[in-house]
């Protein structure tokens, strides 16, 4: 071959080249590369995994090829939360609760961060349940009381204590029972299906034991309360009467009433169960334990479920276990009879023995002296009925007419704290023949001012200066609110009225920190603690109205958002603007209280270094906050800086 041809050959194979080059690149541009990203551990995870050093020689010139193995995250996150969990417990038990409270977050935390699904696994959830059980049976769990006053006391639910005791044995069974029980049932009215066999007979027998008819007695005393608005109830929703009798298993008519699934009230509602028929839960009010509303709700549950059973005894065994547990042993057998599932034993324990234990407690109450039960009956609860329109404390209305804050509080077991709802249809009970009382006396104390305010009887050889130290305030403010002379003495019995200075601890505004439960949804929390979702988000930097389990979320009930933070170099002219004068009789007087400066606690912070922060006083801290007088100091607490006197 010829140099030229040579040459021409090696021009063309170039310009091939090059033509394929400029191919390639459009293809690039028409197929972009797809990069896999390097997988990174998150930083929470990253920055405590264990570091190991391998004894490899690097002089060494033929090394194997090193075989890494992938470490068990789950197992290792696993033991970093139940570390924190023991060190949590071993702080709980040595009295370090701030501490305790501390690592068991930590321990939370760590879960909740990892990215891991810890319903998926059951280490994790299972580590999970029993970190968030032992705070709340610790009283450890995040702070939902964000008052200091909790909610009322919930009592355990009789149908709990009944489910624990073994099925009763009917061979040393009084012989005569069972003539004595079907010999009532022919001769007593009733309006749902009395049946008299084993099961029944058992447990007819067990309530005549004396743990048993403690049961039965504790019942039919209280049912005295509402026997007469029950009866109602049910005749307006077109319900058996004896229908009674359930709430009676389930509560012996307590309310506050909670069985250790969280079933609460009269009725036993769950909280899925009482939103579907009505009952509403947020932050002020619980309506499963609102005992008329209760009964309404129970009637119409069980009447939808009756529609579907077509049956009085698998409608009750719904109650207890839900539709779907009794549709579900139904499709397995073919029988839509109680009776067969109970004897085929494919209904839940409790379930089983739940319709039993109903027709014993009829049979027994209808004829309590035929089964040497006696007792006498509470008189039927009388009240008056008002509407607040807006936030009051039950403390002031106590006052106001001269009753026991207990009797409010048993008159009103639907509200969780001293403090009626900011809802103006919010009904409050009163006791009976005291609501124009109330509502005269109430009318003397500004309404914005019932959640601070107070009322005072005065009492033998009190002055006004001794009542002022009490309450905290100054006797000239007092004598203002009151229009008394400076220095006139107090008549006993008088009614004072009392313009506490801090705002009631039980009213809005107050942070909480709430931990994120299962079936927890930002719409549900918001509704709970009473604000809007946009509120919620915000507070908690949400981008989305999704929230994961075990989150911590910062929230001020009833949708105050907290004012501003002052700064201490703010203190001389926020002093100076709410500077006491001194009035006629030489008494100072505190103008200009709406200048006062609010501080939010962080961690750390002590009574004593704020009011060094903003030169003031210890007790004038807490003659500005009342609520410190009954608990210690928080972190999240918002306080009112007011100079001291």
């Amino acid at each position: 071959m010829s140099q030229r041809s040579q040459k021409s050959r090696l021009r063309l194979l170039l310009a091939a080249g090059m033509l394929a080059g400029l191919m390639g690149c459009e293809d690039s541009v028409r197929k972009p590369a797809q990069v896999h990203p390097i997988q990174i551990t998150p930083p929470a995870m990253q920055e405590s995994l264990p570091q190991f050093s391998l004894p490899l020689d690097a002089r060494r010139a033929n090394i194997a090829p090193l075989i890494v193995f992938k470490p068990d995250g789950i197992a290792w996150l696993t033991a970093q939360s139940q570390a924190a969990f023991d060190a949590g417990e071993e702080d709980f038990r040595a009295g370090r609760l701030d501490n305790a409270r501390e690592e068991f977050d930590q321990a939370l935390d760590q879960l909740v961060a990892s990215g891991f699904d810890i319903d998926a696994d059951p280490r994790l959830g299972e580590l999970y349940r029993h970190i968030v059980e032992t705070m709340k049976l610790d009283g450890l769990e995040a702070n939902r009381d964000g008052d200091g006053i909790p909610e009322q006391k919930a009592t355990p639910a009789p149908i709990d204590e009944i489910a624990e005791v073994p099925i009763p044995e009917t061979e040393n069974m009084d012989p005569n029972l069972r003539g004595r029980a079907e010999l009532e049932v022919s001769s007593i009215s009733h309006d749902l299906p009395l049946t008299v066999n084993d099961p029944v007979l058992a447990y007819v027998n067990y309530f005549k034991t004396a743990r048993g008819s403690a049961i039965v007695e504790t019942g039919l005393r209280r049912a005295g309360r509402y026997r007469e608005m029950v009866q109602r109830v049910l005749g307006e929703e077109g319900m058996p009467q004896d229908l009674i009798y359930l709430a009676q298993a389930e509560s012996a008519f307590l309310p506050q009433a909670v069985s250790k699934a969280g079933a609460r009230g009269m009725w036993q509602f769950m909280s899925f169960a009482g939103r579907k028929y009505g009952l509403r839960k947020t932050w002020w009010v619980d309506e499963r334990q609102d005992p008329e509303k209760a009964t309404h709700a129970a009637a119409r549950d069980l009447r939808d479920l009756y529609g579907q059973f077509g049956d009085w005894y698998l409608a009750m065994a719904a109650y207890n276990s839900g539709a779907g547990a009794v549709q579900h042993a139904i499709e397995r057998t073919g029988y839509a009879d109680f009776w067969e599932l109970y004897h085929r034993n494919v209904l839940p324990k409790e379930t089983k023995n739940y319709v039993p234990i109903i027709l014993a407690l009829t049979l027994i109450s209808k004829d309590p002296a035929r089964y040497g039960i006696e007792f006498d009956p509470e008189p039927p609860l009388k009240a008056d009925a008002v509407k607040p329109g807006q936030p009051i404390d039950l403390r002031l209305v106590a006052e106001t007419i001269d009753a026991d804050l207990d009797t409010l509080r048993a008159l009103n077991p639907q509200l969780l704290r001293l403090v009626t709802p900011a809802d103006p249809e919010f009904v409050l009970q009163l006791p009976e023949g005291t609501a124009e009382r109330f509502s005269a006396e109430i009318a003397t104390i500004p309404a914005e001012k019932w959640l601070s305010w107070r009322r005072h009887t005065v009492g033998p050889g009190e002055t006004l200066s001794g009542v002022a130290r009490q309450y905290h305030v100054l006797p000239a403010e007092i004598a203002r609110a009151n229009d008394l002379q400076a220095g006139a003495p107090l008549q006993e019995g008088e009614k004072l009225i009392i313009p506490a200075a801090a705002h009631s601890d039980a009213a809005a505004g107050k942070l909480v920190r709430y931990r994120v439960h299962g079936n927890d949804t930002v719409a549900s929390i918001a509704d709970e603690f009473d604000v809007s979702v946009a509120e919620l988000r915000k507070w908690n930097g949400l981008r989305s109205n999704h929230v994961a389990k075990g989150v911590r979320l910062k929230i001020y009930p009833g949708g105050m958002t907290p004012s501003p933070q002052a700064k201490p170099r703010e203190t001389s002219r926020a002093f100076a603007a709410a500077a006491p004068r001194a009035d006629s009789s030489g008494s100072p007087v505190m103008e200009a209280r709406t200048n006062a400066i609010l501080h939010h606690v962080k961690a750390g912070e002590t009574l004593w270094s704020i009011a060094h922060a903003y030169r003031t006083t210890v007790e004038a801290i807490q003659s500005g906050n009342r609520y410190l007088f009954s608990r210690p100091l928080q972190v999240g607490d918002t306080l009112t800086i007011l100079p001291a006197h």
